[in-house]
C-alpha cells in the first residue's frame, strides 16, 4: 500500500472512518486515507470548469449531471466561492468627470412565485460595469439601498437616467435625475444588461424552474455573476 500523496510505504492503521472502513495514516507526510475509497475527488481543473458553469444558464442539478458531483458538494463549493468575492464586487474606480448611470430592477422569486424579489441594478454607461445592486422588494427603501450600494463617487457626481418609478424621485438628487421613457433610448444599456442577465443566469428567467430555495443563495448567484461580469472588463 502506498500513500496517495507522497507514495510512501511507511503506513500504519489509524482507526475507522464514519462508514467503518479502515483508515490509514502515512508516517512520513501525515496524510490520512482509506484504501480503495469510493469517494470522488474533484480536481482543480474540474473546479475551474464548475466556476464557469455557475455563470451560465444551467441549473445546479444540471451541473451535477455534467460534472458528476453531488448536489451537497456543489452547494458547499458554490457558497465558498461566492462568499470569497471582494466586497466591491470587482467595481473599477471611475473618474469623477462625466459619470452617468442607469438604474433599473427586474423580477425574480425565491422558493415560490408568491415570494417575489426585485433585483435592483445600476449600470455605468462609461465603463460598462454594474456599479451597484440590491435584492429586495419594489419600495422606496429598496431604492435607497441600491443608492447606498454605489461607491461614494457615484452618489456625489453621477447623472442618473431612470424610468418613471416614483421610488427613484425620493432617493436620487433632483438636479442629477433624468427620468425618461424607453422610447428615448436613455435606459438602453441597463435594459440590454437585464437581457444578458436572463440569458446567463437562470434564476431571473420568467417561468423558470431553476429558482433558489432561500434568499442567501439567490443573492450569492446574482452577486457572483456581477463580480464575474465586472472582472471580465479588466481583461
Amino acid at each position: 500500500m502506498n500513500c496517495p500523496k507522497c507514495n510512501s510505504v511507511n503506513i500504519k492503521k489509524n482507526g475507522h472512518v464514519h462508514n467503518r472502513k479502515q483508515n490509514h495514516l502515512c508516517r512520513d507526510c501525515g496524510r490520512q486515507f482509506v484504501e480503495h475509497s469510493e469517494k470522488k475527488t474533484v480536481s482543480g481543473f474540474e473546479k475551474n470548469i464548475i466556476e464557469k458553469l455557475l455563470i451560465e444558464r444551467i441549473s445546479l442539478r444540471g451541473i451535477c449531471r455534467v460534472m458528476n458531483v453531488s448536489l451537497t458538494w456543489l452547494l458547499q463549493f458554490f457558497r465558498r466561492v461566492a462568499d470569497n468575492i471582494p466586497n466591491d464586487s470587482g467595481i473599477i474606480k471611475p473618474e469623477k468627470s462625466k459619470l452617468s448611470i442607469e438604474p433599473d430592477e427586474i423580477r425574480s422569486f425565491v422558493k415560490k412565485k408568491k415570494k417575489k424579489r426585485r433585483i435592483w441594478l445600476a449600470f455605468d454607461r462609461n465603463s460598462g460595469q454594474i456599479a451597484g445592486f440590491h435584492i429586495g422588494n419594489r419600495t422606496r427603501n429598496d431604492a435607497k439601498k441600491l443608492w447606498k450600494s454605489l461607491p461614494g463617487v457615484y452618489r456625489q457626481c453621477a447623472v442618473c437616467h431612470s424610468d418613471f418609478l416614483e421610488a427613484y424621485e425620493k432617493v436620487i438628487p433632483e438636479n442629477r435625475h433624468r427620468p425618461s421613457g424607453k422610447e428615448t433610448g436613455q435606459t438602453n444599456h441597463i435594459e440590454r444588461f437585464c437581457c444578458t442577465l436572463r440569458q446567463r443566469v437562470s434564476r431571473p428567467v420568467r417561468k423558470t424552474l431553476s429558482f433558489s430555495k432561500n434568499d442567501d443563495n439567490h443573492i450569492r448567484s446574482i452577486r457572483y455573476f456581477i463580480w464575474k461580469f465586472n472582472s471580465a472588463l479588466l481583461v
